[in-house]
């Protein structure tokens, strides 16, 4: 177990050489249930859980082993985070699970979130084909593109503030704008290179001046993932601030500032709220793969981008 962020890069160098498989494990709470159900496991994994500089917290600095509930009791975190991480799961899961896990959560499928007999039983899937090099349940006759679904709730509301996600490996240090982190693979996720990890986030203190809200559609009010979330902030004054997101739609969660930027040229007050909601809606591709069907999660988009943009009182 690494005391460091220097040691648990040479940790993983050592894995890297030798051509051995790991993890990276942080809080556990979607890695652990994931091993249990033989979901990609791998046979080595590297805890985060002593390294004291992924811990730290401020208004600007988000460690990426914070705790979810520490969002939500912070009261200089902004209130936006605090509401998205209130959303997620319960208590006892937030006090375990993290701010790097949540931002990495492995994206979530009805074939492949289930135990090993069950896949088994269908001939597995592309996602976890155990060597059988399956297609994938949704998609039928293709094993190219996963399509399982990003169902984290910190993503959107983080795009949304402009945040930055600083990475390290033992390659050395890179950061990028959040919305730049994902990829539209459910199996590959993100940028992360093989050895590399989520260190911390950062926000600008200029954040602080937005407004911000998050609504999500689940199908219970505890534990369950989004099957969609919408993010929205702006700075109560100027709609050229104004910033939408999504999440639990697709294999990654959506910055919407296309279709913010088309609809604030011709604003026309509620008529341009009904035609930004609806764009939002078009703009997303659910497919079959969660507990509600894709035409309802999709029209739910709409219902809650509309629902986002009064409460920010906009007009």
């Amino acid at each position: 177990m690494p005391n460091n962020l220097a040691e648990a890069m040479e940790v993983a160098g050592r894995f890297i050489a030798a051509g051995e498989e790991f993890d990276w494990i942080a809080g556990g709470t979607d890695l652990i249930p994931n091993y249990k159900w033989h979901l990609n496991p791998k046979p080595n994994v590297i805890s985060l859980a002593n390294i004291s500089e992924l811990n730290q917290l401020t208004r600007t600095h988000i460690g990426a082993m914070v705790r979810l509930q520490d969002l939500t009791e912070n009261e200089e975190m902004h209130p936006l985070l605090a509401t998205a991480a209130g959303s997620i799961a319960s208590v006892m899961i937030r006090r375990s699970a993290t701010v790097g896990g949540n931002i990495c959560l492995d994206t979530r499928c009805f074939w492949y979130n289930q135990s090993e007999d069950w896949r088994q039983s269908i001939d597995w899937c592309h996602k976890c084909d155990c060597g059988t090099e399956a297609d994938c349940r949704v998609i039928q006759n293709q094993n190219d593109l996963c399509v399982a679904t990003y169902q984290a709730d910190l993503a959107p509301a983080l795009i949304c503030l402009n945040a930055t996600i600083h990475l390290a490996s033992p390659n050395g240090l890179r950061e990028m704008p959040l919305s730049d982190f994902f990829e539209l693979d459910g199996m590959k996720k993100n940028v992360l290179n093989r050895g590399e990890i989520v260190t911390h986030i950062t926000l600008l203190e200029d954040s602080y001046s937005l407004i911000g809200t998050y609504h999500k559609l689940s199908q219970r009010e505890t534990w369950d993932f989004p099957e969609a979330g919408i993010a929205a902030t702006w700075d109560g004054k100027s709609l050229s601030s104004l910033k939408i997101a999504s999440t639990g739609i697709e294999s990654i969660p959506r910055d919407h500032s296309e279709q913010v930027e088309a609809a604030i040229e011709s604003w026309n007050g509620s008529q341009s709220i009904d035609e930004l909601s609806e764009s939002v809606r078009k703009s997303v591709k659910p497919v079959n793969n969660t507990g509600f069907q894709p035409s309802y999660r999709r029209k739910m988009v709409k219902v809650l981008t509309r629902r986002s943009l009064k409460q920010l009182g906009i007009k």
